[in-house]
């Protein structure tokens, strides 16, 4: 189950993926071993974002 600060960034980015950049979603999923919330989004499904529990955007460095 998503913590309320990660559902929180969840709107946010779904939000501004959807109706700002006009851009479709294509999965939302949890990593049950970490808990971190996964977007897979963008027409070519380039754009990823990964939300921590703590409602932050991981860096995938």
């Amino acid at each position: 189950m998503p913590t309320d600060s990660q559902l929180s960034s969840l709107y946010r980015i779904c939000y501004q993926l959807t109706y700002t950049m006009l851009q479709p979603i294509h999965l939302i999923c949890i990593d049950e071993r970490t808990k971190n919330i996964y977007i897979l989004a963008g027409y070519e499904e380039e754009l990823e974002f990964q939300v921590l529990p703590s409602g932050e955007f991981a860096d995938e460095s």
